[in-house]
């Protein structure tokens, strides 16, 4: 099986190079991935300039753009051969509840969904054990062949940042959601420009019995299945009987 390995922390970033590593020893690796941190990038693909991806191993591209980007690059004929799954990760912090709204390495994944590949999101919810989540990767990758989904779902694995032997199993959750973002924090500009830091993340709000949130809290793997029909479904009769009452 030859496995797509990108992110969005970068190709020098720990948790890529702890997953390559892994996984190498098991499948057939390429790995194309951002020349920089471009966490938050979520699904944005670069199209005001050209791409220019730089070849620095075998089988290892950086390319000066989105994770988006990357897996796009990746899949429509940058390099030869077929990729048979795409594996997103390990990102630095967790992705999880409306977290996967801005992520990159989620929007890699989606991508390589919407090219028509298998693909998992997987994040290590600190920062320290990132040979755990490389080792929960392993064990998923080796039982896909039981695996059937719909078309289009991407999965999302958080991984809790203990040794691997404290895993106490695995979930399949539903997104929990945070609160509200914290305020932007201003910035010293050195010409006096304004200038602000976006707030960071707020602590979760949901964490009830079957989110993400509640998963890795009490030190289970946590994965959703996620897609990107961002339709609501639940709001389709009652936007059509208003809609009925319009004239126009």
């Amino acid at each position: 099986m030859r496995v797509l390995i990108a992110n969005d922390d970068g190709l020098n970033a720990v948790g890529i190079q702890v997953l390559t590593q892994r996984l190498a020893q098991e499948y057939d690796v390429l790995v194309v991935a951002p020349d920089r941190d471009r966490s938050g990038a979520s699904n944005s693909l670069t199209l005001t300039r050209p791409l220019q991806p730089i070849k620095v191993a075998e089988n290892r591209y950086r390319v000066d753009g989105t994770p988006t980007d990357c897996v796009h690059l990746a899949l429509s004929g940058m390099v030869d051969g077929e990729v048979d799954i795409v594996v997103s990760g390990i990102n630095h912090g967790a992705n999880l509840g409306d977290d996967v709204i801005y992520s990159g390495t989620v929007a890699a994944a989606m991508e390589a969904r919407h090219l028509g590949r298998p693909a998992f999101a997987v994040s290590l919810v600190g920062g320290e054990h990132f040979d755990t989540a490389a080792q929960v990767m392993v064990r998923l990758l080796k039982n896909t062949s039981y695996l059937t989904l719909p078309a289009g779902i991407v999965l999302n694995v958080n991984v809790p940042d203990v040794p691997y032997e404290q895993i106490k199993g695995i979930q399949v959750t539903r997104l929990g959601y945070r609160h509200k973002a914290q305020a932007p924090m201003p910035a010293q500009h050195p010409k006096g420009i304004p200038s602000f830091w976006v707030g960071a993340l707020s602590e979760p709000h949901d964490v009830s019995e079957g989110t993400d949130f509640c998963a890795i809290k009490d030190g289970y793997v946590s994965i959703t299945p996620i897609h990107s029909d961002m339709t609501c479904y639940e709001a389709a009769s009652p936007l059509d009987r208003w809609t009925s009452t319009l004239l126009l």
